[in-house]
Formats: C-alpha cells, sequence, structure tokens
C-alpha cells in the first residue's frame, strides 16, 4: 500500500480541506486528488464525500482512518529501527549465559539510555557476514580460526579472558581438589556435546586437547546445559568444562564441584568485533565501556589474536 497516499488521506480526514492538506505536504492539490483517488481504487470503496464544507468521511472512510494511523505508525517505527542514532544496538552474545552476556547486563546499567537488541549468531563466519551486511552492530567471539583472518574492514580488541573450570559431580576422582593443573586432566573424560566442528570454539577445544594431551568428547546429542549438569553429576567418570563467569544454577542434590585449573589457566578469549565504518554511537559507548579489558594471564592458542 502506498504510505504516501496513506499519509495524505490522514491528513485530509484531519483538515477536512484538500488544499490544506495540499499546504500541510507541500504537494498540488490535484496531488492530492490523484493520491486519495489512488488509494480509493486500491481498496475499492469511496474514502471521501465532497460538501460545501469541504471533504467528509464516508462510513468507509471512518472504518479506514484508525488503521491508516496505525500503518504509519508501524512504518515510523521501521525506519527507526534502521536509522542511524536511533535504532537500538545490535549485540551478538553467542550465549545467554555466557560472560559476554553479563558484559552486556554490565552495560545497560551503565547506559540505560541506549536501547539494545541482543542476539545470538552461531559462528564467527555468521558474525562477520552480519557485521558486514549492517544486520547487527558488534559480536563477542574468540576473533579468529587457524587459516581465517578477520576480513579487513573488520576491527577486533580483546576485552575479556576468561579462566576455564572444571565441573565436576560430587563422585568424581577430582571432586575434592582445590585447583587441578592441566596435566592431573589427562585420562579424564571430558564431555561437551555442545562443541561443533568449523566453529572457533571447537577450534579452541581441538587445541587445547592437543597441547595437553586431553580427551574431550562431543558424542551424543547437546540436549542443553540442564541435561549436561544432570549427567556430569550422576556420572563419576565424566566431567567438563565450564567458563568461570557462565551463570548456571543446579539443584543441591547434584552435588556439582566447580574447580580452578592453573599452572596454565587455560582462558577462553572473548573479543569485540565491528565493521570499521559502522557510526552507531552506542558502539563507541560500549567501546569505552570495555576498556581497559579485564585480562588473565593463561594458555590459549597460538592462533587468537
Amino acid at each position: 500500500m502506498d504510505l504516501d497516499a496513506v499519509r495524505t488521506f490522514v491528513a485530509a480526514a484531519d483538515l477536512g480541506q484538500f488544499q490544506e492538506v495540499a499546504a500541510e505536504l507541500t504537494i498540488s492539490q490535484q496531488a492530492v486528488s490523484k493520491r486519495v483517488a489512488a488509494l480509493e481504487r486500491r481498496l475499492g470503496v469511496r474514502l471521501f464525500t465532497r460538501t460545501p464544507r469541504g471533504a467528509e468521511l464516508t462510513i468507509d472512510g471512518q472504518a479506514f482512518l484508525p488503521h491508516a494511523r496505525e500503518l504509519l505508525k508501524v512504518a515510523e517505527r521501521a525506519a527507526t529501527s534502521v536509522r542511524q542514532g536511533r535504532r537500538p544496538l545490535r549485540v551478538d552474545v553467542i550465549a545467554s549465559r555466557l560472560a559476554t552476556s553479563g558484559l552486556m547486563r554490565d552495560f545497560h546499567r551503565a547506559y540505560p539510555r541506549i536501547d539494545l537488541d541482543v542476539m545470538k549468531l552461531f559462528t564467527v563466519t555468521a558474525a562477520v557476514d552480519a557485521l558486514r551486511s549492517g544486520a547487527i552492530d558488534a559480536s563477542f567471539r574468540a576473533v579468529a580460526m587457524p587459516g581465517r583472518p578477520l576480513p579487513d574492514d573488520i576491527s577486533a580488541v580483546r576485552v575479556l579472558d576468561e579462566p576455564l573450570h572444571l565441573l565436576t559431580g560430587p563422585a568424581h576422582a577430582l571432586a575434592t581438589a582445590r585447583a587441578v593443573t592441566p596435566a592431573q586432566l589427562a585420562g579424564h573424560r571430558i564431555w561437551m556435546p555442545g562443541i561443533e566442528p568449523g566453529t572457533e570454539w571447537g577450534a579452541y577445544y581441538d587445541d587445547l586437547a592437543a597441547d595437553f594431551a586431553l580427551t574431550i568428547e562431543a558424542t551424543g546429542p547437546n540436549f542443553g546445559s540442564d541435561a549436561l549438569l544432570d549427567t556430569v553429576a550422576d556420572t563419576p567418570a565424566l566431567a567438563t568444562f565450564i567458563g568461570a563467569q557462565t551463570r548456571l544454577v543446579w539443584p543441591d542434590g547434584h552435588g556439582l564441584r566447580r574447580i580452578p585449573i592453573v599452572d596454565p589457566t587455560p582462558v577462553y578469549p572473548h573479543s569485540l568485533l565491528w565493521h570499521r565504518d559502522n557510526p552507531h554511537p552506542g558502539l563507541a559507548a560500549l567501546r569505552a565501556h570495555l576498556d581497559p579489558p579485564v585480562t588473565v594471564i593463561g594458555w590459549t592458542p597460538g592462533w587468537v589474536v
């Protein structure tokens, strides 16, 4: 439906005179008449009757008017959603329970007037494509993968090094340890069904396993974190890795243990990615909020920037 015709119809309904509508919209009176006539043909009804007092709404015109006003409101909201400086800042956080979601919650508390759209894309490739198309403004990622450098128009800065913890059930052989080293984990089964081949986190855990001779299994369906916690709690031979700032809640009866990993501490490197030409003012505020970064000395793959 022609929104200019709808806008002209609403103005005519409010002003009652096509001449006044022409002056209001800075078009000719003939153009007003043509727009209204085209809308009437589109709808198949008469919207106005001409009287000595001007243009008056017909019954069909009265019925259409509230919907016409709503159409114009929806059009304005749609335009605002993509208008730089007015639309929300769109940020990819990978998953809602990870540390990056916590960073965005802190940012929202610090800048409550900046509207946010938080979304979850799957891979760094999907995130880069969305940054380049303008679908998102920023993404938290492990930056790159072996042999896949970032495009020249994508900027990245390291903002958070998150230590890994070992998560075990109460009957696991390491459950009573106050800390463990990567060397102590050799021979134990680490179960991580959320690892997907070809992702940046898949590359991270492949290198972690190779460097420390670990057994990291991604077998079986991924039913989500609740199912993972249930299985680890009930299976003495299994453990899993979680980030130190990952938010997880489990029943008291599970007796799960979070155990720091030391000497060295594997850290997952979260970086902020954005397009170099993105002018959204909220992006500048986010970058300033994340500076200085939270850094931890520990192990990362050699390809991490």
